[in-house]
């Protein structure tokens, strides 16, 4: 098997540590791992923590706290994943075949397209449209799902352009896999990450073919912590449990010891607050740039990501990147040439230096 090179993962890794200010990443300012403990006895318990295995599809403890964030769900349900790219990768491998026709909502982090692909099936993009803010249009949608269709892959919210999904498109979503008996692979990576604070429906419990995958990386800002996990019929937990036997086998006992912590419920709300803050308050600034510029933009229900419309958006990036050191995520990373991501989730100043040097370049034009 070959696979297809994830483009973005790889720029992102080759650029990221050569600036000074990084504005192409789409979770919000790490948390410091002494911020989940409550207490310095807490602290000491996860230095005291001998270093063995744990149980390899995540303790009892902390699949019960995922669980409890999903409506009906129960321990057995989870799978703990080394971060959502693992329980993405689980989730394809497990039901794609050669042949299969995948439908994929477009634009969205490359992981699921490329994988399904370089398993042998085709990939069928299904659009967001800008004149539908950023909503994929369900006629579409009816249109793209076939007696093939194996699997239709969505990111909600999405990413890059922060949309959550109406209610219609949900609902076409479940209509369509439903009537060819299709996978709906949720990839709810930026649920808590809503400006408004109203927390984006999860399509668990819509469907009894519905996997639900998601991480503590972005919306939790956790990232360092590499731990994630699928949420699936019980039957398919054990079954994609068998599948990661043959992967990362488990996560890391003190990881999961810290994950545990910040899935607490006290604790869980506690950091969404502070992720919610942070997206309202470096908003402001990123949305008055983009509106002095005249830059055609649709301001994102969630996550700490903008997504606008910039006239050759990849030289803007260059520039930036080689005359100012500041790092943006050009859309040709997405597969849309003329837009650029702009993630606003890291210290308020730095972003405002980094708007700043690319105003920079923008003065000169």
């Amino acid at each position: 098997m070959r696979i297809r090179p994830f483009e973005l993962e790889r720029w992102q890794s080759v650029w990221e540590h050569h600036v000074d200010l990084n504005i192409s990443e789409s979770g919000v300012l790490p948390m410091a791992a002494a911020t989940l403990a409550d207490s310095p006895s807490e602290l000491d318990r996860i230095l005291a923590q001998p270093l063995g295995y744990p149980q390899t599809n995540g303790s009892v403890e902390l699949r019960d706290k995922v669980a409890a964030t999903y409506s009906g769900a129960t321990a057995a349900n989870v799978l703990v994943t080394c971060g959502g790219a693992e329980a993405n990768f689980l989730c394809v491998w497990s039901r794609i075949e050669p042949g299969d026709e995948v439908v994929v909502m477009e634009p969205n982090y490359g992981q699921v397209a490329g994988l399904a692909e370089s398993f042998g099936a085709t990939v069928k993009p299904w659009r967001l449209r800008e004149e539908l803010r950023w909503q994929g249009d369900p006629a579409e949608l009816a249109e793209l799902v076939t007696a093939k269709t194996t699997m239709i892959a969505v990111c909600n919210p999405n990413n890059p352009t922060g949309a959550v999904m109406s209610r219609e498109a949900m609902d076409a979503v479940v209509a369509h896999a439903s009537r060819v008996g299709a996978w709906i692979l949720a990839d709810e990576i930026y649920m808590g990450a809503e400006r408004d604070g109203e927390l984006t429906p999860s399509f668990w419990g819509r469907y009894d073919r519905v996997l639900c995958t998601n991480s503590l990386s972005k919306a939790y800002g956790l990232p360092g912590l590499r731990t994630g996990w699928v949420v699936a019929p019980e039957k398919i937990a054990e079954e994609l449990w068998g599948y990661h036997d043959y992967t990362t086998i488990g996560p890391s006992v003190i990881n999961e010891r810290l994950a545990s912590l910040a899935m607490a419920a006290e604790k869980r709300t506690e950091i969404l607050e502070r992720t919610r803050r942070i997206v309202r308050g470096n908003y402001q600034p990123v949305a008055e740039w983009i509106r002095r510029h005249n830059f055609r933009h649709i301001p994102p229900a969630a996550g700490a990501i903008a997504w606008f419309a910039v006239p050759e958006s990849d030289a803007l990036a260059r520039r930036a990147r080689e005359e100012k050191s500041v790092l943006l995520c050009p859309g040709e990373q997405f597969g849309m040439p003329g837009y650029l991501r702009l993630g606003f989730g890291g210290h308020t100043g730095e972003l405002l230096q980094a708007l700043s040097r690319v105003e920079e370049i923008l003065s000169e034009e």
